[in-house]
């Protein structure tokens, strides 16, 4: 379903080249779910846009959904669905207008447009609010609206840009039944893109880590995980100024790795965790050092987002990449 090599893209700020996305390699099969992790000014965004003909690549190949993204945008337009992470609905439309509409686009009736329609607010809980403005809808209901005008013109692959931003746990929840149900009972390929590491090892099959403009890690959450290696360790302190030292205490466990210092957080990974946990603790009681919390646990992905990249993806603190106005592919 998508194919890329060397893809590229390259802005110029202030007479300089800021090298947004630095040559990725990927490949996404048909039915599968796939998420795409990077902390913040890595070229997520960048390269998801490329892949949806919203900013045109600097070099590179790729093929999207069968065509070439370069030269056929838009037969891949045609063939692709693409669900923005700040959504496209017009607050004052009627929601059943809104998807229909949306069709016609495509060169759909309005008849084949509605009957679409009224199928897909079925699928995704959306009865009875075919007439409501968006304006007067819950966050699910807003992010299912936008599922369903992604997926309308029943597209074999739909872009998701972080489809459950600001929902509520239940509502996430919902919504990710949703998007399993696109594989299972329509075939549909998902490219996904979010910030919430447990959505991304509870959906996807595979996950792509880009890091620098470049893909860095490939695999299933449980492959990734176990690339890590040993237990997590993770001593929080009272007072941050005190971090060096847990540090040093953490590092000199036996089989220890070098640990990583996130404010008052101490992160390192060891061989055995439940007996370094105890050895660590006596230490750290001799050294009359305040805790707030200590705990061992087995590898996230977090922790391996913390390996590959150095960062949390949580963290927000990177530069950001230059980015063109908000496009839609309406």
């Amino acid at each position: 379903m998508i194919h890329a090599r060397g893809l590229a893209r390259t802005f110029r700020k202030k007479k300089q080249e800021v090298h947004a996305v630095a040559g990725v390699d990927l490949d996404v099969e048909a039915g599968e779910i796939v998420g795409f992790l990077g902390p913040n000014g890595a070229g997520k965004t960048t390269t998801l846009r490329m892949l949806t003909t919203l900013l045109v690549p600097t070099a590179g190949t790729a093929t999207v959904a069968g065509c070439d993204l370069v030269g056929d945008p838009v037969g891949v337009r045609r063939r692709i669905g693409y669900v923005s992470q700040s959504g496209s609905t017009a607050p004052e439309a009627r929601a059943g207008e809104e998807v229909v509409d949306h069709a016609r686009l495509y060169g759909i009736s309005t008849a084949e447009a509605t009957a679409r329609g009224r199928q897909l607010f079925g699928e995704l809980d959306l009865d009875g609010l075919w007439e409501r403005q968006p304006k007067t809808m819950s966050g699910g209901q807003r992010r299912r609206l936008d599922i369903a005008l992604g997926l309308v013109h029943v597209p074999g692959l739909v872009f998701l840009d972080e489809p459950t931003t600001g929902l509520d746990p239940q509502a996430r929840a919902n919504l990710w039944q949703h998007i399993r149900g696109l594989r299972e009972e329509r075939g549909t390929t998902v490219f996904l893109t979010t910030h919430y590491l447990d959505e991304a090892d509870a959906l996807c099959d595979r996950i792509l880590v880009i890091d620098a403009g470049a893909i860095v890690a490939s695999g299933t959450p449980d492959q990734l995980k176990s690339d890590v290696g040993g237990d997590v360790l993770t001593v929080t302190v009272a007072r941050a100024d005190q971090a060096g030292a847990v540090a040093r205490l953490v590092g000199g466990l036996p089989g220890a790795e070098p640990p990583s210092v996130l404010d008052t957080r101490v992160v390192g990974r060891v061989p055995n965790g439940g007996a370094a946990l105890v050895q660590l603790v006596r230490e750290l009681d001799t050294a009359g050092i305040d805790v707030a919390g200590v705990e061992s646990r087995r590898p996230s992905l977090d922790d391996v987002f913390l390996g590959l990249t150095g960062r949390s993806l949580r963290e927000t603190g990177a530069p950001a990449v230059p980015t063109q106005p908000q496009e839609s592919l309406r």
